[in-house]
This record gives structure tokens, C-alpha cells and sequence, in this order.
């Protein structure tokens, strides 16, 4: 589960590698005015479409690409690219909305509420640097995606493990799975 980054963070390092590896992954279409994502969806994920898209959503609030006050996706633009039900983007703007994450204006669209961001971007931007450093050594060794993601879930596990179960802490939940679409 990838997500675009809008112009505002088009000159960093890093954009999205939605799509380019043919792995089943839809890509979104033209991003609505306003709107600094575009989601992406990954059939062979398991993962319900509209969680699909409140994960994005989470992600992007993580990493510091939304920000309260953002507008996300007008509803049609998320139906007219990615040729889904506008009930299922509803869904995910309303669990959104439960987790307080986000709020919709009438006539206006859904706007981001809160932010899950927990690190400053130039930490994040070292440490995205770092991990870029990792895969490139990963894939050398003969990791395809697929090894990647098993072995990050593993050294994540086992991380939180010698922490003391420190995995329970609150925003990592989910955070074996989130990442590994």
C-alpha cells in the first residue's frame, strides 16, 4: 500500500514505488486540486480496499506528507481513478473520521484532523536514507520484495521483543502489516 506525494514533496528523496513493480498494484489516477496524495491499490493484498486507503491515509500522517488542514481525495476523484464503489471510499473516510484522524466539511470534502507523525522530517529523512541503504544491500544479497518484507518483519519483531513487548505502545499497532502490502 503505497501512496503518491503531491507536489509539496516531489523534490525529496524516495517518492512512492507504487506500481512499479507489477505486483498487482492499481495505480490512482490524477490527484484532485487540493490534495497532496493519491492512493494506490493492491489487489493481491488480501487487505479490504477501504482499509487499504485508511492505511495510506495513516501512513502519509506518519511520515509527515499530510498534515492537519490537508484536504485528502475528493470521493469522485478516488472513484474516477481507481474504478471502485464511492460507498467504499465513505467507508474509509468514516473510519478516518472514528479514529479522529480526519473530518468532512459539507460541500467542502474530508480534511485532515490530526497527525500521527512521530519523528521531525529531517530524523525522518536520515533514517529513509539509511533504510534505502539497507535495501540496496538486501537486494544485492538476492532479496526479492517478498524476502525484504520477511526479513524486516522479523528484525521488527525481534526488536520489540528485546524491548520488552514494547510493540503495545500506542501507534504500533498494526505495524507488522501496515507496511508490508
Amino acid at each position: 500500500m503505497d501512496i503518491d506525494k503531491g507536489s509539496t514533496q516531489a523534490g525529496r528523496s524516495g517518492g512512492s514505488p507504487a506500481g512499479a513493480d507489477g505486483s498487482g498494484t492499481q495505480a490512482g489516477g490524477p490527484r484532485g486540486p487540493g490534495s497532496p496524495i493519491e492512493f494506490r491499490l493492491d489487489a493481491a493484498s488480501g487487505v479490504p480496499t477501504y482499509l487499504q486507503l485508511v492505511h495510506q491515509v495513516e501512513h502519509a500522517l506518519r511520515l509527515g506528507y499530510l498534515k492537519p488542514g490537508d484536504q485528502l481525495p475528493k470521493v469522485r476523484d478516488v472513484v474516477a481513478s481507481l474504478a471502485i464503489n464511492p460507498n467504499t471510499v465513505l467507508k474509509a473516510y468514516k473510519e478516518l473520521e472514528v479514529k479522529g484522524l480526519a473530518a468532512g466539511r459539507p460541500g467542502q470534502g474530508t480534511f485532515v484532523q490530526a497527525t500521527l507523525s512521530q519523528v521531525a522530517l529531517p530524523e525522518l529523512a536520515g533514517l529513509h536514507k539509511s533504510l534505502l541503504g539497507w535495501l540496496t544491500t538486501a537486494d544485492a544479497a538476492g532479496l526479492d520484495q517478498d524476502g525484504i518484507v520477511a526479513l524486516f518483519t522479523s528484525a521488527l519483531r525481534d526488536f520489540h521483543e528485546r524491548r520488552g513487548g514494547m510493540g503495545d505502545r500506542p501507534g504500533a499497532a498494526g505495524a507488522e502489516t501496515e507496511g508490508a502490502a
